[in-house]
C-alpha cells in the first residue's frame, strides 16, 4: 500500500486537491483488495492540542476543514463508486467530537449550539454537498446527551436540516454504550432509542439484531422506520455493485 502523510499534514499544504488524489489512490488501493466503504474522512474541527486524535482532521478551521473534506469525499468516491477505483466514504464523528473536555478521547462535550452550527457543522455539511455515502454517528455524549441516541442531532439536525439522504452507522460500540453513558436501562431499551434517533446500522454490536422483533411486535419501531434504514444500506450496496 502506498503511504501518504497525516490527514493534518495534508491540510498544512493547503492543497485540498492534492488530498482528494491522495484518497483516490486509497480508494483504488482498497478496492482492489476487496474493501468498498472506508471509516473516512474524519472531519471534526479540533482545537485542542492534547487530544490524540488532532492527526486524523484537517485541523483548527471550519472553512479549510470543509474544503478538505469535500475533497477526500470526492476523491475516495469519484463519480462512481461502482467503480473499481473507488469506494463508499463515511464523515465522522457526527458530531463536535473534536471538542471533547480536556482533550480526552471518548469524554463529554459542551457547547452552544452557535457554536456547533458555526464552527463543527459545516465540515459535515461540504461533505455532504459532495455527496457522501455514509456518516457515522459519535459515541460520546453531546451536552449530555449521547449523540448516537440523540434525535435532535441525527433527525432533526443531520437529515432534516442538513438534508442527508444517505445511511447512518453508529461508531464501534456507540449504540451500546448508551446504557454505559445512563441513557438506557437494558438492551431493548438501547436499540430502541438508537434506531428511533435515526441510526440505521450499529458497529461492533448487536442490539438491533437481539431487539428489533420484540420492538417491531411491541409497535415500539413501525415497520415504516425499519424499513426505510434497510432501504438505505440495500441502496448503498446496490449503488457499490455488490449485487
Amino acid at each position: 500500500y502506498t503511504i501518504f502523510p497525516l490527514p493534518a499534514a495534508e491540510a498544512c499544504s493547503w492543497e485540498p486537491e492534492l488530498a482528494r488524489r491522495t484518497a483516490e489512490v486509497s480508494a483504488k488501493e482498497s478496492r482492489a483488495s476487496g474493501i468498498h466503504w472506508t471509516f473516512a474522512p474524519m472531519v471534526d474541527v479540533a482545537r485542542d492540542a492534547r487530544w490524540g486524535r488532532n492527526t486524523e482532521g484537517a485541523g483548527e478551521d471550519p472553512y479549510l476543514a470543509s474544503e478538505f473534506a469535500s475533497a477526500r469525499v470526492k476523491g475516495f468516491q469519484g463519480d462512481d463508486i461502482s467503480s473499481d477505483d473507488h469506494v463508499a466514504a463515511c464523515a465522522k464523528h457526527f458530531a463536535g467530537y473534536g471538542a471533547c473536555i480536556g482533550g480526552r478521547d471518548y469524554n463529554s462535550v459542551e457547547m452552544t449550539n452557535q457554536t456547533l452550527y458555526d464552527i463543527h457543522l459545516p465540515p459535515f455539511k461540504s461533505a455532504i454537498n459532495a455527496g457522501v455515502a455514509t456518516v457515522m454517528s459519535a459515541f460520546h455524549d453531546l451536552n449530555g446527551i449521547p449523540c448516537t441516541g440523540n434525535k435532535w442531532l441525527l433527525t432533526n439536525v443531520l437529515r432534516e436540516e442538513m438534508e442527508f439522504k444517505g445511511m447512518l452507522v453508529s461508531d464501534a460500540g456507540a449504540v451500546d454504550q448508551l446504557q454505559k453513558h445512563g441513557f438506557t436501562k437494558d438492551e431493548y431499551d438501547t436499540a430502541y432509542k438508537a434506531m428511533d434517533a435515526g441510526v440505521d446500522m450499529e458497529m461492533s454490536s448487536f442490539t438491533f439484531n437481539n431487539c428489533m422483533k420484540s420492538l417491531i411486535e411491541d409497535k415500539k419501531i413501525s415497520e415504516k422506520k425499519l424499513d426505510e434504514a434497510v432501504l438505505r444500506i440495500l441502496t448503498l450496496k446496490k449503488n457499490l455493485g455488490l449485487f
